[in-house]
C-alpha cells in the first residue's frame, strides 16, 4: 500500500519535528513554571523581606524567561523550515506527476491540478506545526498537574481527570469537521480550477459568444464553494467555542477550588497565586490541543486530494529498455519514418506513413479527426488501445514510451501557450543551447513581430502572451517549434490567425527551413492551400480513414470534396 503524503511528510521531517517538539515542550514547561516561580518568590522573598532571596528570585525569573523565549524561537524555526521545505517537495512531486509524459489519470482539470499542487500541498505540510505543538501542550498539562498534585492532591487530581474528559468531548466534533472541510476544499478547488480554465479560454469563449453561460457555470461552482465553507464553518465554530469553553470551565473550577482551600488555610498565599496562574495557563494547552485537531482535519483533507494526484495510475506505459536503440537502427533520430497502421477508435482504422524527410499535408474533413490524429502522434493516447499500431523508426510507440516518442515527434498544438519572459526565451525554449533564433523567426514570419514590438528579442511577454495579437502569438509559437528542430514536426492549423500574405510567407519559410537543407519530416494537418501546395503529397481523411491521396494541385482538380474543403 502506498504511503500517504501526510505520513511521508512526517517521516521525512522527523528530526526537525523532534527539535521543534523539544523546543515547544521546553517552552510549555517554562510557561508552567512561571506561576510556580512567582509563588515561590512571594512565599520565600516577598513575605520574608529577604533582599538576597529577592535578588536571587529576580535572577531566576530572568533566566526562566530567557529559556522560554529561546526555546520557542529555535523550536518554531526548526518546524517552520521543515514545513516550508516539505511544502516545496510536495509541490514539486505534484507538478512532476501532473506533467509526467505517461499522463496520470487524475480525473482533474488543469485548474484543479494547479490548486492541488499549490494550496493542498501547502496545507498538507502545515500539519507539521500542530503535530509538534500538541506534544509540548500535553507535556505542559502533565507538568501543571504534577505541580498541582504537590500543592494539593484534590486540585491535581481534578486536573488529571478533567482535562482528558474535556478534550475527549471536544474531539467528538472532529470527524464532522474533517468531512465538511474535505467537501469544502473540493468545492473550492473546483471553483478555483474552473476560474483558471475560464480565464485561460476567455478569447475562445468570447469568439463563441458563450461568456454568459461560462459566468453562470462559475457562479454555480462558487455558490457550491460558499455552501461548503458555511457547512464547514458550523463545526469549526463549535470546535473553537467548545475548546474555549472547556478551558474556561477548567480555569474557573481550579481557581474556585484554590480560593476555598486558601480560605481554609490548606494552601499559602504563594501557592494560591501559583494555582490561579496555572489555572490560567491551562487554557493555552487545552486550546492548543483543540487547534491541533482542527488544523489536522484540514491537512488530512488536503493530503487525501494530493494523494489522488500522486498515486493516480498512468494512462501510458513508460516504454521498454533498449527500445530507443532499436529505433536508431532504422536510420537514426533525424530520419526515422513514422507509421500509423489500422488505428481504430475515432480514426476508424487509419493507415498513414510519413517517410524520412517527407513533407505530408493532411486534410481532415471532420475537425474531430484532426484532434484525434494529433493525440495519437503526440502519444497522448495509445494507438494499440484501438487495435492499431503507431511506429516510430519501426518501433512501436508503446515500446519507446511517450518521452522518447516526443523527443522524435513534436506535435505543436493549434492553440499554443507562450510563457512569461522574453520573446527570445519563448522562441528558444526547447532549442539547443546557443541556438540562433533568427532562421526559425524568419521561416515563421515572426521576424516582423520582433521588429514591431518595443525591445525586440528582449521584449517582455506576459503569461500566455496576452500582450500579443492572436497572429503574433501563433507565429512566435511556430518559430519556437521550428527552433526546436525536431526530427518530425506535426503542425495543427498553424496559420489560422494570419492573413493570406503572411500565410504564403510562412509556407515558403517552412518548406525552405525544414526541407531545403538537412531533411526533416513535416506533417501539416490543415486546410491551408499555401501549406498544402508545398507538401510532397497530401492525404484527405474522412470518417477516420484516408479517402484520397495525391498532390494538392491534383486533388484540387479531381476531387470536388477536397476542393470544397480547401479552396472555399
Amino acid at each position: 500500500m502506498s504511503e500517504s503524503p501526510l505520513r511521508r511528510a512526517v517521516r521525512r521531517n522527523r528530526r526537525a519535528m523532534a527539535v521543534g517538539a523539544l523546543g515547544h515542550t521546553l517552552y510549555q514547561v517554562c510557561e508552567t513554571l512561571v506561576p510556580v516561580a512567582i509563588g515561590l518568590v512571594i512565599d520565600r522573598a516577598v513575605a520574608t523581606g529577604d533582599p538576597v532571596a529577592l535578588a536571587a528570585s529576580v535572577a531566576g525569573l530572568a533566566a526562566l524567561f530567557a529559556t522560554l523565549t529561546l526555546s520557542w524561537r529555535f523550536g518554531a524555526r526548526s518546524v517552520t523550515r521543515a514545513a516550508e521545505t516539505e511544502a516545496h517537495r510536495l509541490r514539486v512531486e505534484a507538478a512532476d506527476r501532473a506533467l509526467d509524459p505517461r499522463a496520470p489519470a487524475t480525473g482533474l482539470g488543469a485548474g484543479e491540478l494547479l490548486t492541488v499542487a499549490t494550496t493542498d500541498a501547502d496545507r498538507t505540510a502545515e500539519a507539521l506545526h500542530p503535530l509538534t505543538g500538541v506534544i509540548g501542550s500535553v507535556v505542559g498539562l502533565a507538568v501543571a498537574a504534577v505541580v498541582l498534585l504537590r500543592i494539593d492532591p484534590v486540585l491535581g487530581g481534578g486536573v488529571l481527570v478533567g482535562v482528558p474528559v474535556l478534550v475527549a468531548i471536544v474531539q467528538l466534533i472532529g470527524p464532522v469537521l474533517t468531512r465538511r472541510t474535505a467537501a469544502q476544499q473540493e468545492a473550492l478547488a473546483r471553483a478555483s480550477g474552473l476560474a483558471a480554465d475560464l480565464v485561460r479560454g476567455l478569447p475562445a469563449l468570447r469568439g463563441a459568444g458563450a461568456e454568459e453561460q461560462a459566468a453562470r457555470r462559475y457562479a454555480d461552482a462558487s455558490a457550491g464553494a460558499l455552501r461548503g465553507a458555511l457547512r464547514a464553518a458550523v463545526p469549526r465554530g463549535l470546535y473553537q467555542g467548545a475548546t474555549g469553553l472547556a478551558g474556561g470551565l477548567l480555569l474557573a473550577a481550579v481557581a474556585v477550588g484554590a480560593g476555598v482551600f486558601a480560605l481554609q488555610g490548606r494552601i499559602s498565599v504563594g501557592e494560591l497565586v501559583t494555582v490561579v496562574g496555572l489555572a490560567q495557563f491551562l487554557t493555552e494547552p487545552v486550546r492548543e490541543v483543540g487547534y491541533a485537531a482542527m488544523e489536522l482535519a484540514g491537512s488530512r483533507a488536503s493530503a487525501r486530494r494530493l494523494e489522488k494526484v500522486l498515486h493516480a495510475p498512468f494512462r501510458l506505459d513508460a516504454g521498454e529498455p533498449g527500445a530507443a536503440e532499436r529505433c536508431g537502427e532504422h536510420g537514426g533520430r533525424g530520419t526515422a519514418p513514422v507509421e500509423l497502421k489500422g488505428v481504430g477508435g475515432p480514426l476508424a482504422g487509419l493507415d498513414l506513413r510519413v517517410g524520412p524527410g517527407e513533407y505530408v499535408g493532411v486534410v481532415c474533413y471532420d475537425p474531430a479527426d484532426a484532434w484525434a490524429l494529433a493525440d495519437v502522434l503526440a502519444a497522448r493516447v495509445p494507438a494499440s488501445a484501438h487495435g492499431g499500431a503507431y511506429l516510430v523508426g519501426g518501433v512501436p510507440a508503446e515500446a519507446l514510451g511517450p518521452e522518447e516518442v516526443r523527443a522524435r515527434v513534436l506535435v505543436e498544438p493549434h492553440e499554443p501557450d507562450l510563457f512569461e519572459g522574453t520573446l527570445a526565451g519563448n522562441v528558444l525554449t526547447g532549442a539547443d543551447p546557443g541556438a540562433d533564433p533568427w532562421p526559425a523567426l524568419r521561416a515563421a514570419a515572426a521576424d516582423e513581430v520582433v521588429r514591431t514590438v518595443p525591445g525586440g528579442l528582449q521584449a517582455a511577454v506576459t503569461d500566455r502572451g496576452t500582450t500579443l495579437s492572436g497572429g503574433q502569438r501563433q507565429r512566435v509559437a511556430l518559430a519556437r517549434a521550428l527552433a526546436a528542430d525536431p526530427p518530425v514536426l506535426v503542425l495543427n492549423d498553424p496559420t489560422t490567425a494570419v492573413d493570406a500574405v503572411t500565410e504564403e510567407a510562412v509556407a515558403a519559410g517552412l518548406r525552405e527551413l525544414r526541407h531545403g537543407g538537412a531533411p526533416r519530416s513535416t506533417v501539416a494537418v490543415c486546410s491551408s492551400p499555401a501549406l498544402l501546395a508545398r507538401a510532397d503529397r497530401v492525404v484527405a481523411v474522412a470518417e477516420g480513414r484516408v479517402v484520397a491521396e495525391g498532390t494538392h494541385a491534383g486533388l484540387a482538380a479531381s476531387d470536388p470534396r477536397y476542393a470544397e474543403a480547401v479552396l472555399r
